[in-house]
């Protein structure tokens, strides 16, 4: 029993030897078939291409191409395909090369230190200075000038439109002549004048001028008499109103002036241009309470006197000067006069005038008023002057030519002089004026 187990043993070695040897075999067949295909392959993928072949294919490419471009197949070359690179397509151009950097550019950056806060001051840093501007003269129209008028003549009580003819109206006046209102009664501008010099912001006068019979605003007060010319060369801080009165003829009807608040209204009125005109629309409540010089030259007297009387500002009224103008309304110069001891009043007056402005100093000192009867002096609030020209001054030439050439400048200048009036010289020098 010992003995027949190995023998078992062995012959099971020997079929597991035999089993091993056939599958081995097998395996190999499988293998070698399955490598034949690859190998022929690989041998035929080794072989070079038929010269023949490639030449065919060559052409046939160069006919196609030879159809659809014939500018490559007629230099169909190595050298024309791939074009040898050029000295400058080797290296780029100044405007292709890289930017150049700074060793500084790769240095870290500062922060930027925000601008200091500023805190806006209540007062200006810097004096304010008024923008240069050359002396303006211009002509504006009012609602409350002079005319057109249609109420009624206070010597009368009757209106002062008393005539008419057809669809025209018209005045006639005490010698008998008639104006026609389209033509004498119908102009409503008034001539402002702003010296170039004029400051607002410092005490100033508005001087109303109220001009003589026969007069127009361009030909008579602008051109003749000079009347913006004189304010400017005064060198006082001061602006001219000039309404148009009765249009060039014998009359001094005082139209609007005649009702009561018409100056008061007038006055407001051209606060407001004259606000517009140098440049500061908040100017107007400045002008609305400046100081008034009123100028009544001839027949201008009328206007001036009634103003003082019902105008409804004659505390604003700061100087009355007369041109050879009292020809009547004495009472009413006589009452201001009394009633407004702070301000100023000059009569300057011909032969032709003489009589009465004597009897309105008889009536003033029979007040108490002292009278005195030259301009050498100053002026001062309460002074009373009247001044009587020689017979070489003619009434015609009175606003140029007085008890001194030019008068208008004369008494702006000497109020000027006296603080208590409330003006500023401003100019440093006074320009000339030109004469006519």
């Amino acid at each position: 029993m010992v003995g027949a187990v190995p023998k078992l043993k062995a012959d099971m070695r020997v079929d597991r030897t035999k089993a091993s040897g056939a599958r081995g075999r097998a395996l190999r067949i499988a293998l070698t078939s399955s490598l034949v295909p690859v190998s022929l392959m690989l041998v035929q993928c080794g072989q070079s291409p038929n010269p023949a072949a490639l030449a065919a294919n060559s052409q046939a490419n160069v006919q196609v191409v030879a159809k659809t471009n014939p500018q490559v197949a007629s230099g169909d070359t190595f050298e024309d395909r791939f074009p040898a690179p050029q000295f400058k397509e080797r290296f780029p151009s100044a405007s292709e090369s890289l930017l150049q950097r700074q060793m500084s550019d790769f240095s870290p950056k500062r922060a930027v230190q925000p601008a200091p806060y500023k805190l806006a001051s209540l007062e200006p840093q810097l004096p304010y200075q008024r923008p240069p501007r050359d002396d303006l003269t211009t002509l504006i129209s009012m609602k409350s000038s002079a005319f057109p008028y249609f109420g009624n003549n206070p010597a009368s009580d009757a209106p002062f439109l008393n005539i008419s003819k057809g669809d025209r109206r018209g005045h006639r006046s005490y010698s008998g002549r008639v104006f026609w209102q389209d033509e004498t009664y119908n102009d409503s501008r008034v001539l402002v004048h702003v010296p170039e010099h004029f400051d607002v912001r410092k005490p100033g006068v508005i001087v109303v001028f109220f001009h003589g019979n026969g007069a127009t605003l361009e030909r008579d007060v602008r051109d003749r008499q000079l009347v913006p010319q004189q304010i400017t060369a005064s060198g006082a801080n001061a602006v001219l109103l000039a309404p148009q009165m009765a249009v060039d003829a014998a009359d001094s009807s005082a139209g609007k002036f005649w009702q009561a608040g018409g100056l008061k209204r007038f006055m407001e009125e051209s606060a407001t241009h004259l606000a517009r005109l140098t440049g500061d629309p908040n100017s107007a409540r400045a002008f609305a309470s400046m100081p008034i010089v009123i100028v009544g030259y001839s027949g201008g007297f009328l206007p001036t006197a009634w103003s003082l009387e019902v105008g409804g500002i004659s505390d604003r009224v700061r100087g009355v000067v007369l041109l050879d103008a009292v020809y009547g309304e004495m009472d009413k110069f006589a009452s201001w006069i009394e009633s407004h001891r702070s301000g100023f009043f000059v009569s300057s007056y011909t032969h032709y005038t003489a009589r009465r402005d004597r009897e309105l100093m008889s009536m003033l000192r029979q007040k108490g008023i002292s009278v005195s009867e030259d301009m050498d002096g100053p002026l001062r609030p309460g002074s009373v002057v009247f001044v009587e020209t020689g017979d070489g001054i003619t009434h015609r030439d009175y606003v140029n030519r007085a008890w001194t050439q030019y008068p208008l400048k004369d008494v702006l200048v000497k109020m000027s002089a006296t603080p208590a009036l409330a003006l500023t010289r401003v100019a440093a020098s006074s320009p000339s004026v030109s004469s006519r």
